[in-house]
């Protein structure tokens, strides 16, 4: 007997359910990094409990799996709460059951930890071990405040030169914002510019791929991706397949290239601290404040929802938020009749 069309067809089976979760989560346009992410947690609460299917399990598997978490694999509270949001995710958005209030979860802890932030010598050294684009990204983010991520989104149309700005599409929180191109980088961002515009004429005399574009927008401009203004200012060298259409496009430089090019000239400047491209940024917040900028200036520069946030870079500042001076420097040497021999005196 022969087998159903329905049965031997593999269209015609129903999609799985982490396939239905992606189209879920597609459909509610959530970022890729983010749609990544939901999926890996679903995977791995499905593989703790002996891979039955969460339509079987419930509130108390869901709280034991994010005890799990932080109880034995160390996780920190930030990766526990994405682990959470996924798993709310599925049986709210996907299998349509909501869950009770979940009580019983041991809370990962939180660090409160205060940023690293290099001095304005330790930064003007980084730098000067930087090339090519690593060199003009890592300016970008201390010159103007930017996450790494942000910097290699940006696009030939989010640039206003002559007006010293730049335009931060779709940051964290989907928000937009503006903050400023340093006048130093005017001449060095224009040669980008030439450069780029160049090897943009020979891709399209090449017939070559145009760049991703968001999904909406990909429906909305069809040939956006081969228009000079959407190209990435830091174009990928090679072509890679959108997750979303599947076909062969143009992505932007990878972000551990940068990275790997930042902790390059970390060691090679002989910083003892362990910097970072977000170091940069902290570093743009810290010294604003200490030339006087308004604190709420700099939150909107940075893109922070919350003014607590950016208060942290107050207690990094190079004389702290009041500026206080020890009692131990009111006096500029030892107390007359003290020995300065250490041990001897006291």
């Amino acid at each position: 007997m022969e087998p159903s069309r329905k049965e031997s067809d593999p269209s015609a089976r129903p999609p799985g359910l982490l396939a239905v979760a992606r189209e879920r989560m597609r459909t509610r346009h959530l970022a890729l990094r983010t749609e990544q992410a939901y999926l890996q947690w679903m995977r791995r609460y499905i593989a703790f409990h002996d891979r039955r299917h969460p339509r079987r399990l419930g509130a108390p598997e869901v709280e034991q799996f994010l005890t799990h978490l932080a109880v034995r694999r160390k996780v920190s509270a930030a990766t526990q709460n994405q682990a959470l949001q996924a798993l709310l995710f599925l049986y709210r958005q996907v299998l349509e059951i909501e869950l009770p209030w979940l009580n019983n979860v041991t809370r990962a802890g939180s660090a409160k930890r205060l940023p690293v932030v290099l001095t304005r010598e330790e930064v003007r050294a980084l730098l000067a071990q930087l090339q090519g684009a690593p060199w003009l990204i890592a300016n970008l983010l201390y010159g103007g405040g930017l996450r790494l991520m942000e910097a290699l989104r940006l696009r030939v149309k989010d640039l206003a030169v002559e007006r010293g700005e730049l335009i931060v599409r779709d940051g964290k929180g989907g928000k937009d914002r503006a903050t400023m191109i340093p006048a130093v980088l005017e001449t060095p961002l224009r040669a980008h510019l030439s450069r780029l515009r160049s090897w943009y004429e020979e891709e399209r005399r090449r017939g070559q791929p145009g760049v991703s574009m968001p999904a909406a927008l990909a429906r909305k401009y069809p040939h956006g991706g081969t228009q000079w203004g959407w190209q990435y200012l830091f174009p990928s060298a090679t072509l890679c397949r959108d997750p979303y259409a599947g076909v062969p496009v143009r992505h932007h430089l990878h972000e551990k290239a940068v990275q790997r090019a930042v902790q390059g000239a970390v060691r090679k400047a002989g910083l003892t601290q362990p910097a970072s491209c977000q170091t940069l940024r902290h570093c743009f917040a810290t010294h604003l404040l200490e030339d006087g900028y308004d604190i709420r200036t700099v939150q909107e520069l940075l893109g922070h929802a919350d003014l607590k946030t950016t208060m942290v870079y107050t207690h990094v500042m190079a004389k702290g938020v009041a500026g206080v001076r020890s009692p131990l420097d009111r006096d500029h040497g030892p107390p007359r009749g003290s020995s300065s021999v250490p041990g001897r005196g006291v």
